[in-house]
């Protein structure tokens, strides 16, 4: 079962990550190959994941269904968005490459005060559709896990769950340049690719609720309380309080969005650094991303299985708050200017990728019951949204104004990884007030 809904945020984090692994192919001018992207397109395509999911509240609703219509019914509709929103984008780009190749006018839409060519405005909507069935896929198989694991290897399970996850970002950003290279630039074709694995994702978790549906009934022969499932465990408005007044969460879902908003966007603009600072060709700089996800398919479930035996989950946090920050830090150094140093960072990177995550999803669970678990998921993953949607167009804003420095940009994210330090202490010392067991094993002897 872990398997199934892994296999489907495998898909996810590849539909998610591929076209930001050729960022120079898609900035280059038409007449080179290129999609003549713009700074300013390119910060809505990276922020285009958010968008409605913060602008609308859109995983705010997901979080109610989730608790209302229960993991089955939410998966496989936030499946289906994913799936539409990935083929909006596709066909997105395809009309853009036979546009520049005609060498048609292309009519030109607004959105929020920027401009964009109209296959790109389309694209954007595409990814925002897709962004909304991905983050609210992300909670239910959280839900998923939970209802699974409570009591046993939480923390090792939601690992390797992420670890799988991230086994599609390296794939994205390590394949997407080869292909893209080998068929002349053709990125649509590379987003086809996502879509045919995230489609075959979407009918593994269709099978998964067969089993979830007999896990339900086994727990109601045997007089069990269904965890998240029951009619008892239905959301209610007052439930919304209940999350806003715990002082955890609203410390921990700032972290998320610092710790997140400092290394998810970072991706999108690392293969331009590796370009930039480091010399190397796309498909060289592609692989180096690929260092950070790779390194969590070990290491998340590691640190995950530490926090269920021995605990410390608020020490991983802090931790893995004063790598990403550390890191960033040293990419900004101007004497840091060798592939091998980048290598090392971001192998160290990967380390802080790992760490800090492996302890805090499974930290929500402790902090919150297993009735409030979709909704404060809900919550913290469109806090995280806000992140996600304006940290690229200020990246992009910083890049535009220093004259595409990349120095000021990794500043900026050090900056992020500075107060996600101070909040993971915060986290830990109320801890030792309030006695939510971050600190305490997972596994119940």
């Amino acid at each position: 079962m872990l398997l199934a809904v892994s296999f489907l945020m495998f898909a996810t984090y590849i539909c998610s990550d591929n076209i930001f692994s050729v960022e120079t192919r898609l900035s280059a001018p038409a007449e080179e190959g290129g999609y003549a992207i713009t700074q300013v397109e390119y910060g809505n395509l990276a922020g285009a994941y958010s968008i409605f999911n913060v602008y609308l509240l859109m995983l705010i609703f997901g979080g109610l269904i989730l608790d209302k219509m229960g993991i089955r019914f939410t998966g496989i509709m936030s499946s289906l968005m994913m799936v539409v929103g990935i083929a909006m984008t596709c066909l997105s780009f395809y009309q853009l490459r036979g546009l520049l190749d005609s060498g048609a006018e292309i009519p030109m839409i607004s959105l929020l005060g920027d401009k964009m060519r109209a296959p790109v405005f389309w694209a954007v909507m595409g990814i925002g559709i897709f962004g909304v069935g991905a983050e609210i896929a992300g909670i239910t198989v959280t839900k998923v896990i939970a209802k699974w694991f409570m009591g046993y290897e939480l923390a090792l399970a939601m690992g390797l769950q992420l670890a799988l996850a991230r086994l599609g970002t390296g794939i994205a950003f390590g394949a997407t340049p080869f292909i893209v290279t080998e068929t002349g630039g053709n990125v649509g074709l590379a987003i086809l690719i996502g879509l045919c694995i995230l489609t075959l994702g979407f009918i593994v978790f269709v099978i998964y609720t067969l089993f979830d549906k007999k896990l339900d009934d086994q727990l109601k022969a045997a007089g069990a309380a269904q965890q998240g499932e029951s009619s008892e465990d239905e959301f209610h408005f007052k439930d919304i309080l209940e999350v806003f007044k715990n002082p955890a969460f609203w410390l921990i879902a700032v972290l998320c969005l610092l710790f997140y908003a400092a290394v998810n966007p970072f991706l999108k603009y690392s293969t331009g650094l590796m370009v930039d600072k480091f010399h190397m060709s796309q498909e060289l700089a592609g692989l180096f991303p690929m260092i950070l996800p790779m390194g969590c398919i070990v290491l998340t479930p590691l640190f995950g299985g530490i926090y269920d035996k021995k605990g410390h989950g608020a020490d991983l946090m802090i931790a893995g708050a004063i790598l990403i920050t550390g890191v960033h830090l040293l990419f900004s150094a101007p004497f840091v200017n060798q592939p091998w140093m980048a290598i090392i960072l971001m192998v160290l990177l990967g380390v802080g990728f790992a760490m800090l995550p492996s302890a805090m999803w499974p930290s929500i669970a402790k902090i919150m019951p297993a009735k409030l678990l979709g909704t404060t998921m809900a919550l913290t993953f469109y806090i995280q949204n806000i992140g996600f949607l304006f940290v690229p167009k200020i990246i992009s804003s910083i890049k535009e104004s220093s004259g595409n420095n990349y120095t000021a940009m990794m500043f900026f994210f050090a900056g992020l990884g500075i107060v996600a330090l101070l909040i993971s202490l915060s986290v830990k010392l109320l801890d030792k007030k309030k006695h939510y067991g971050l600190q305490l094993p997972n596994i119940k002897k």
